[in-house]
């Protein structure tokens, strides 16, 4: 009696309830979704699932080519090889390798490029092209040779068509009279160096070998950028694999000692050869000069004239005696030749890894860069 608020159906003698337009249709479509929205989801959820797929498939298929390196990979017939080396001419030879030859190229776009050509009388020379194909086709690097195309005919030829370096190797900077290069490029040189092997060593999925670091193997772009090149020879561990055996044989002077008489390959392996380059680098003396005989060696003579005159044995084109800048030289090399002792210790155990030298060489750059700049700034207030 008297509530004037209660509402509902006629048979109770109660006023009819105002129901709400907007209530009645949710009442409507509510029981209506329950039906529709799982189908719509599940075939939403199914078309997705069908373009990721796509997407991931088509990149399976660009790894094999385009993506393999900045450079645009593309299709290069025996032909067009023949056309742009002259036929293979002694006038195009870049350098004789272990497993082949390597010639300058020009295809009929302009593009110049080098072409390694295999020669397949030699013994393991097939086995070397898969290998190179393998490790250039699955790593991408600023610091790693990059591919271009590869060419088979039949089973007569085999050849990899790579970036063209127009600086050439750091073996012709090294030694010949025309060329020189100061303290600072030198550095660059071996950090773009120890940045391409720690990416083999750590930043890779699996850990991949070089096995054969020498000058020779070492190729410098228009901007002077070292590139690490040549993985005929090259071993790739699988999953949990940190050492492998061998009976191929790399460069005499540049192989570690377990390498040399054990065929024992680790990444070690490639740090003691980093050391060694590091070494002949700034001292301009190769491990092989006939000055090193009997019981004196590269690594000896260095360790000598760092308990001694460091002057001895630095190459002669750095440091001159006059030099305004000679103790920040002399520091900065002594620096570099200690680091390059603690990275060719005969016991692997001893040896640091590639990421240890790369930081203490960017140290040292930053070190020699910032005392050469305060000795500027003394020069300019007197």
């Amino acid at each position: 009696m008297h509530n004037d608020a209660l509402c509902g159906l006629a048979q109770l003698q109660v006023p009819l309830c105002k129901t709400n337009k907007n209530q009645r249709l949710r009442s409507k479509i509510v029981p209506l979704l329950k039906y529709i929205l799982p189908p719509i989801a599940l075939i939403t959820l199914v078309v997705a699932l069908i373009i990721v797929l796509m997407r991931r498939k088509q990149k399976v298929k660009l790894s094999t080519n385009a993506d393999l390196s900045p450079l645009t990979w593309r299709r290069i017939s025996y032909q067009e090889l023949l056309q742009a080396t002259d036929g293979f001419s002694e006038a195009n030879l870049l350098g004789v390798g272990s497993f082949g030859s390597v010639y300058k190229g020009t295809l009929s776009d302009g593009m110049i490029i080098a072409v390694k050509v295999l020669n397949l009388q030699l013994e393991r020379a097939i086995k070397s092209f898969d290998v190179e194909c393998e490790v250039i086709c699955n790593t991408r690097h600023r610091n790693l040779i990059r591919i271009i195309s590869s060419c088979t005919n039949n089973m007569d030829f085999r050849a990899l068509v790579l970036e063209y370096m127009p600086n050439g190797s750091l073996k012709k900077w090294l030694y010949s009279h025309n060329y020189c290069l100061d303290i600072l490029q030198r550095l660059n040189i071996m950090i773009d160096i120890a940045s391409a092997l720690e990416y083999l060593h750590h930043g890779h999925a699996t850990p991949i070998v070089h096995c054969d670091l020498k000058p020779d193997n070492v190729l410098l772009d228009k901007d002077m950028i070292a590139n690490v090149a040549d993985f005929g020879i090259a071993k790739l561990f699988g999953e949990g694999n940190l050492m492998a055996q061998t009976t191929t044989l790399a460069t005499i002077g540049y192989m570690a000692p377990e390498y040399g008489m054990e065929g024992r390959v680790s990444t070690r392996c490639d740090v003691y050869s980093y050391g060694v380059l590091l070494m002949e680098v700034f001292t301009r003396k190769r491990p092989t000069d006939e000055m090193f005989a009997g019981e004196m060696s590269l690594k000896r003579w260095v360790k000598e004239a760092l308990d001694g005159s460091i002057i001895e044995v630095v190459d002669s084109n750095l440091i001159g005696t006059e030099d305004e800048n000679f103790s920040v030289k002399e520091e900065c090399v002594s620096y570099i030749l200690g680091l390059a002792l603690d990275c060719s210790s005969d016991k692997p155990a001893e040896r640091i890894d590639m990421k240890e030298v790369l930081v203490r060489l960017e140290k040292i750059k930053i070190s020699f860069s910032e005392n050469i700049g305060m000795v500027g700034k003394k020069k300019a207030m007197n």
